[in-house]
């Protein structure tokens, strides 16, 4: 039965959930490491992340478009890495400067700074990275939406990495963001801190069959046993709408459901899938789409 609450949308949420056997809606758009959905490039890429942080590599850089599931794949990493081995911390909101990124950097892993001032934050941050390794923990640091780091912060950052020991990395840095973040480190004034990355995991679109397995692996783990909810059909029209974007996908799926329900159906046809993505696309693409319908229709006459 479908978590919800005492509100009115809520009860229709339960509703909507108990048409399908839903014990959650499987089609959210929020970060959640109970869906996650490794396709073949999600794979390579999570393997080789695993493979830097274990190697103590350092820097690691993880790119990929807006909606291709880097925060879900960080969140994963994070909820995977053994608290008796690792200490973690994510850092989401990067938008600040440099002494407030050492703030909150100290705030995530509970330090409590001497001084509240750049030299004050890196001091208790060394002291703790020391203790740490001397315990035989790897700390693990990570930066979501990196893109937005202005240079001088991203210097920063570099400042952190050179606390290390004489045989060692003290903190592995995961830098993850949208490809304007690979942009931003081909600067020449960033150039030190890019020659440090050496593990660089690049996210893409799925392919239809990952597209196709993604769609029935959300649909089992919220608890449905309702088989081809989803039509073939219906899958490769969300396909060629979303090019194997999750984000994507799972708005368009969770429409299509939506309508679905409303219509008393169980399934999710060629034609319901048309009607969401037409609702889907901006106005413009909208447009072009009816004009070119109507010169189809209308083309000799």
């Amino acid at each position: 039965m479908c978590r919800d609450t005492e509100s009115a949308s809520g009860k229709l949420i339960h509703v909507y959930c108990d048409h399908f056997g839903f014990s959650e809606k499987p089609f959210t758009i929020t970060p959640n490491p109970h869906f996650v959905f490794l396709s073949r490039i999600h794979r390579e890429a999570f393997a080789r992340l695993l493979y830097g942080v274990d190697s103590h590599a350092g820097f690691i850089t993880l790119t990929g478009e807006v909606g291709t599931g880097k925060t879900t794949m960080l969140r994963t990493l994070l909820t995977q890495l053994d608290p008796d081995k690792y200490t973690s911390a994510l850092i989401f909101n990067p938008c600040m400067s440099g002494e407030q990124l050492l703030s909150c950097i100290c705030r995530e892993f509970g330090i409590a700074a001497g001084e509240r001032n750049r030299t004050g934050y890196l001091d208790s941050l060394y002291r703790f990275l020391i203790e740490q390794n001397s315990t035989g923990r790897t700390v693990v640091l990570v930066i979501d939406e990196a893109q937005n780091l202005e240079p001088d912060v991203l210097e920063q950052v570099r400042m952190i990495s050179n606390l290390e020991t004489e045989r060692d990395k003290l903190v592995q840095i995961i830098l993850a963001g949208q490809p304007e973040l690979d942009d931003l480190l081909r600067r020449h004034d960033l150039r030190q801190l890019n020659q440090r990355i050496t593990v660089r995991c690049r996210l893409a679109p799925m392919e239809l069959d990952d597209t196709t397995h993604y769609i029935n692996h959300r649909l089992r783990i919220s608890g449905s046993r309702i088989p081809d909810i989803f039509s073939a059909a219906a899958i490769k029209r969300i396909y060629r709408f979303s090019h194997g974007t999750p984000r994507l996908i799972n708005v368009a799926c969770e429409q299509a459901l939506v309508m679905a329900w409303t219509r008393e159906t169980l399934s999710v046809s060629r034609s319901i899938a048309a009607e969401v993505i037409a609702e889907l696309q901006p106005v413009d693409e909208r447009k072009g789409l009816f004009s070119r319908m109507y010169r189809r229709l209308f083309a000799g006459k």
